[in-house]
């Protein structure tokens, strides 16, 4: 009797969740960390192989409730340079759920349905050879879709990709082909992995399960500078809920409505201040 009480309760708080975040503008990038496989399969008895299979299953769903709402670009932190240092075994396992989600998708009506461009970003050589493969494959068959972005970071560091995209424009300068003077913001984004591609943008929105509260790494360059939103949860990513998706996004919508309304009381005080005096000034000299 309870849990058909308790999934009742979901199901209407899922819907009301759902018509709120339905009016407002939702976040047009969206990175997640995924956070808390491991504690899970520890928590729940099971090996850590269980927890990031478990995850992997979260991962597609969160695919489809992003779609779902409207996000443009997805970004998914899969297994960053730091996770090199854990056994081989546990990064083997990680690396097969990869490929095989990847081959997935590849099968998957959805992903050509909703014209679904899939880039992994990451230093994809120091993967095996076998996924590598598995990761041109995909990104061969999605190269021309603009629907929806999924952007999958692997072996992928923000500090990384910056010294690497440094480098690369480095390399240009000495040979001519680019002046320090053309040197921009732009170029830095555009030299950014994936390489050769169209730059991820600017992020808005960090969601991070499993209760830390850190960003870790993740996308140094395109969340800062701008006004990208954190939001930090407690649930390990293999128990995050479609409700915990939307509470999400519905707190970044709160956030905005309200820089919008001290926006607006800031520019309304400070149109008094000026005063009809400074308004007709400032009119005199237009």
């Amino acid at each position: 009797m309870l849990k058909r009480i308790m999934h009742t309760f979901y199901g209407g708080y899922e819907r009301l969740l759902t018509q709120e975040v339905a009016v407002a503008p939702v976040p047009r990038h969206v990175a997640i960390i995924m956070d808390g496989n491991r504690r899970y399969a520890i928590r729940t008895g099971n090996m850590s192989r269980f927890g990031h299979a478990k995850g992997a299953d979260t991962t597609e769903k969160v695919i489809d409730w992003s779609w779902e709402i409207g996000v443009d670009h997805l970004t998914i932190y899969a297994f960053s340079t730091e996770n090199f240092n854990r056994s081989a075994d546990e990064t083997e396992t990680i690396f097969d759920l990869i490929g095989i989600k990847f081959d997935e998708m590849y099968e998957d009506d959805r992903t050509h349905k909703r014209r679904m461009k899939i880039r992994v970003i990451g230093d994809t050589a120091q993967l095996p050879e076998s996924l590598q493969k598995t990761i041109i494959k995909i990104e061969n068959a999605t190269s021309d879709y603009e629907g929806f972005y999924l952007n999958v970071a692997i072996a992928y560091g923000g500090k990384q990709d910056i010294v690497q995209a440094v480098r690369e424009i480095a390399g240009k300068v000495e040979q001519g082909e680019l002046s320090l003077d053309e040197v921009t913001e732009d170029t830095i984004s555009n030299h950014l992995y994936p390489s050769g591609g169209t730059a991820v943008p600017n992020v808005d929105f960090i969601i991070r399960t499993g209760g830390d509260e850190r960003v870790s790494n993740f996308l140094s360059w395109q969340a800062n500078g701008n006004e990208c939103a954190a939001y930090f949860c407690a649930p390990f990513w293999p128990e995050f809920r479609k409700i915990d998706f939307l509470r999400s996004i519905r707190v970044y919508q709160a956030r905005m409505e309200d820089q919008q309304r001290s926006m607006a009381r800031r520019t309304a005080r400070f149109l008094s201040a000026l005063g009809r005096t400074d308004i007709n000034d400032i009119r005199s000299h237009q």
